[in-house]
């Protein structure tokens, strides 16, 4: 940023734009003098500690007073108590005194004071979800703009570039279905084409393996080969090119080898003819279309594209906004009461925890599967069918900036 702002005076219409996990970027603007504008594809993962507004006001009285009675198209209590409470009670002080602002926001750094001579007005906050599907109270901040859903140019998430190429083509119908994607991935067009009676199920989890929560990898394979066993249901599972379960996949495959088919191709492994494991990236708008229900992590992008095509889901939340996500899908009706972490995937390969996962995951499939929760998904995706949620955002930005430039005439 110093590179950018550092070495001639800053343009006005400048503005840097940062998410809730990048606050350092709210006290750079200051530092530079632009304008902040925060950009999530989620609600704020977090909450204020029940004790916040006390010590607030214990600690910064006559800031406490200001933010109060401020209206509210300038940096009020409402900023504050929506995303901004984390500025005061990290430990940014320290770091903010090297950048030679005050240890506090919004106060002088010689008296302490509010900057009242020079006070901020509300920052823009722009939400990557839809109003179909996310409720927006009347206590959020006055420049709070919920735009839709953003999802980024499909070919771009190819991990093949080929698929991706051919992506481009087959939307401007300059390919047949069956050479949508690229040789080297025929397998798996083979499998999510294979059955019109019996469309796949997904299963994916992003980069929750690499985080730390799936321990056992081949206790979570023996879960879906139980669930296998039981019931007709076929798979495709995402591994997100984690290492510890695409051993485990390969080392089942080896064992497989002799007794049952298993083809294993580039980024592909076929399992029992029943499960595809896949380590390469597709978009998840493309592929949804060519499943039944996905299992996930509930995600925002996961939940997002699910919802834009009108697909039951069942999810299995881990960590912060997640919870949110699959708390929200259920109570839409379009996914079953959340899956437990600790059911779905045992930390050991005992019986009891194999079967008692493999039951939740079969009853959570089933409730997906239902006429009533199907009609849900559709419903919601008409609606949100019109959107786009990624021009909105720019939309905005664009009239944001031209409204500054036409107040300083």
């Amino acid at each position: 940023m110093d590179r950018i702002f550092g070495d001639s005076p800053s343009l006005e219409d400048d503005f840097v734009v940062i998410n809730f996990f990048a606050l350092e970027g709210w006290n750079l603007a200051e530092l530079f003098h632009v304008r902040c504008v925060v950009a999530a594809p989620y609600v704020v993962p977090y909450s204020a500690p029940c004790s916040f507004e006390r010590r607030f006001k214990k600690d910064i009285p006559i800031l406490y007073k200001y933010l109060q009675r401020v209206p509210t198209h300038r940096v009020c209590w409402k900023d504050v108590t929506h995303w901004m409470w984390p500025l005061f009670t990290e430990d940014w002080g320290s770091w903010r005194s090297k950048l030679h602002l005050s240890p506090c926001p919004f106060t002088d750094p010689i008296t302490g004071l509010p900057t009242t001579h020079d006070w901020a007005p509300s920052p823009l906050l722009l939400y990557g979800f839809s109003k179909e599907v996310v409720e927006c109270p009347g206590y959020w901040p006055s420049n709070v703009r919920v735009c839709g859903f953003w999802f980024v140019h499909m070919e771009w998430q190819f991990s093949c570039n080929e698929c991706g190429e051919r992506s481009v083509l087959f939307s401007k119908r300059h390919l047949d279905l069956k050479d949508e994607l690229c040789s080297t991935h025929v397998e798996l067009q083979r499998f999510l084409m294979g059955s019109t009676s019996n469309t796949p199920i997904f299963i994916g989890f992003s980069s929750i393996g690499s985080m730390g929560f799936l321990r056992n990898s081949r206790a979570f394979l023996q879960v879906l080969e139980a669930v296998m066993e039981v019931t007709s249901y076929r798979f495709i599972l995402f591994t997100a090119g984690y290492e510890p379960l695409d051993s485990a996949i390969h080392e089942l495959s080896r064992e497989l080898y002799c007794s049952d088919r298993n083809i294993c191709c580039e980024d592909g492994v076929l399992l029992r003819d029943n499960l595809f494991c896949f380590s390469g990236t597709i978009p998840y708008n493309w592929l949804f279309q060519r499943c039944v229900v996905a299992v996930h992590h509930g995600g925002s992008g996961s939940t997002a594209a699910a919802l834009h095509t009108g697909l039951p889901q069942v999810i299995c939340p881990f960590l912060l906004d997640q919870f949110y996500w699959a708390e929200r899908m259920f109570w839409l009706g379009v996914a079953p009461k959340p899956l437990e972490k600790n059911v779905l995937f045992p930390e050991n390969d005992d019986v009891n925890d194999i079967c008692k996962a493999a039951s939740a995951l079969s009853n959570a499939i089933k409730s997906a599967l239902s006429p009533e929760m199907k009609a849900c998904a559709s419903e919601i995706a008409a609606k949100i069918s019109s959107e786009d949620g990624v021009r909105e955002a720019v939309d905005i930005l664009k009239e944001e900036m031209i409204s500054k430039s036409d107040a300083r005439i």
